[in-house]
């Protein structure tokens, strides 16, 4: 067969349901393959659009998402999504073109040494120089890719390679289970724990892969075990419960660094480096207890004691068995903390000025969804207000990214998850500038009858940036903008648009449009004073006196 049909027929052996796709002249042989196959093309307007949809199937469901993007230009823009997938830990396999390799006939004319470029940001970035390697570096790149810790490869097919024929077989993938601990270290961990006075549990972004959500819910319920997460941690454990202690959204200084401050061990599951700090770790502080996958990487503020090291739903299992009913240690701070933020996060949802305030639009949105209904997030200033307000129930359906945080991601990972979840609410949360980055994915949303509701926040500004500037005492300068009139674009790409003019309007404008069906923009003109009166200043006079 042709090696691009050959291409194609190692994906579907892979169980690729999807390509994402901004095609151009070097991928017409595999375009044209892609055509006859069972695959479903999804042509975007840009390859970030692309490149981030495909990364967040990958997150949503394990499985690499794959893209689709032709040499140069088209490569290059994907370099972004690939440092998505890199740090967010998303399996992603990226498939660009390339000018002929045997022969030259347009001299350098668009090329870019692609291989090199994405080397630093891929688990492997490969040129295939040969149509009989195709099986072997497609189902390697599928493995790495989804293995842990996971991430995006790259695999580069020039144009005469595509044309040429092969008779090599596809290499079909198979189940692979990952070990869970050693006796040893789970026996160890178990008697640290129980001989701490007062143990905490920490859940990352490591947890919400891989299905160890119902493994860690049992855990926390049988062993009455405190816990808070980070920002991409949030939703393995129901945050309903009256042992969850909060979101790390920041760093440091929030009402839940009272009860990092006060634990004498912290259990980390499933977090590495890469995701903001949730806390540091100081010589002769606390000890830590690392439950991983693969070992911690060392970091100046990041150096576990103690590694449990295995597949995370078994190594809990079992260090569950082993804490059964032993673990005795005091709660009573960690109550009373758990009252006091949530008393906290409750104060001014329902606050009725307009601009709307950052803790009203969260409380709104949550009163709108369901418990297993999504939120898929831009990056910008809302993105703390929703970290630390916004209570997750199931796994998945807080989409955050806390690890490269780029804007422009928020949309199109929406888009994957309506996709995936056509039953569910699925609401994108941008602000105006990121939503402006990749705002042309409108059209793909319209063209492909997604069922999704976009928020604008609108504050005519890089928030984020505005806020931190302000924070450094600089003068307000360089970061604010005007925006098209939202609801007259969204009606260009044959959505629906809503502008909401007071606050109490809000809740009835996502309902209706969420009953209605189809793509609606909604923009939301917002204050974000509240910034600095509680992120900075009511936290900053914050007492830990509980």
């Amino acid at each position: 067969m042709k090696a691009s049909d050959l291409m194609v027929a190692a994906l579907e052996a892979e169980g690729v349901e999807y390509v994402f796709a901004v095609p151009g002249e070097e991928n017409l042989d595999l375009l044209e393959s892609l055509r006859t196959s069972a695959i479903t093309l999804v042509l975007a307007r840009h390859e970030q659009g692309a490149g981030f949809m495909a990364a967040t199937y990958g997150r949503l469901t394990g499985k690499a998402g794959v893209c689709l993007a032709t040499l140069g230009p088209g490569a290059t823009n994907l370099t972004t999504p690939a440092a998505y997938a890199a740090l967010g830990a998303f399996p992603l396999v990226i498939i660009t073109g390339q000018k002929p390799i045997k022969t030259s006939k347009q001299a350098q004319f668009q090329i870019v040494d692609v291989v090199s470029l994405f080397t630093p940001l891929c688990k492997a970035s490969t040129q295939i120089v040969n149509g009989n390697r195709i099986p072997s570096l497609v189902r390697e790149g599928f493995r790495l890719a989804q293995e842990e810790r996971p991430g995006a490869v790259l695999l580069e097919l020039p144009e005469d390679i595509a044309e040429e024929e092969t008779i090599e077989p596809v290499i079909p993938p198979h189940y692979r289970r990952y070990a869970v601990a050693g006796d040893a270290a789970l026996d160890e961990a178990a008697e640290r724990i129980i001989a701490a006075e007062r143990p905490l549990l920490l859940i990352g972004a490591g947890a919400n892969r891989r299905r160890a959500s119902k493994a860690l819910r049992k855990f926390v319920s049988d062993t009455g075990f405190p816990f808070f997460d980070t920002q991409m941690g949030k939703g393995v454990v129901d945050e309903d419960s009256e042992l969850y202690l909060g979101t790390a959204a920041l760093s440091s200084g929030d009402y839940v660094h009272c009860a990092i401050e006060k634990a004498d061990l912290i259990v980390n599951i499933g977090h590495d480096v890469v995701e903001k700090p949730p806390f540091f770790m100081e010589p002769g502080g606390q000890t830590v207890i690392h439950i991983n996958y693969k070992a911690a990487e060392v970091d100046q503020v990041y150096f576990p004691q103690l590694e449990v090291i295995g597949d995370i739903a078994g190594s809990v299992e079992r260090l569950g068995n082993r804490l059964d009913g032993k673990l005795q240690c005091d709660r009573s701070y960690y109550t009373a903390l758990h009252h006091e933020i949530a008393s906290h996060i409750s104060e001014t949802s329902d606050d009725e000025r307009f601009p709307m305030v950052p803790q009203r639009v969260v409380a709104d949105v949550r009163s709108v969804m369901a418990r297993d209904d999504i939120v898929a997030l831009d990056n910008g200033i809302y993105k703390i207000w929703f970290a630390r307000n916004y209570i997750a129930n199931e796994p998945g359906t807080i989409l955050l990214d806390n690890a490269l945080a780029t804007m422009g991601a928020g949309l199109p990972s929406a888009m994957m998850a309506a996709m995936l979840s056509p039953g569910r609410r699925v609401l994108a949360v941008c602000g105006d500038g990121g939503f402006m980055m990749n705002s042309q994915e409108l059209e793909t949303a319209v063209r492909l009858g997604l069922n999704l509701v976009v928020l604008v926040l609108n504050d005519a500004a890089y928030g984020m940036i505005r806020w931190k500037q302000d924070q450094l005492g600089f003068p307000d300068y360089g970061l604010t903008f005007s925006n098209p009139d939202f609801v007259t674009y969204a009606q260009s790409y044959g959505a629906t648009g809503h502008r909401v003019e007071r606050s109490a309007d809000l809740v009835a404008v996502l309902n209706d449009a969420f009953e209605a069906g189809g793509v609606h923009l909604v923009d939301l003109p917002v204050d974000y004073s509240e910034n600095k009166k509680v992120l900075i200043d009511e936290l900053g006079a914050k007492v830990c006196e509980l």
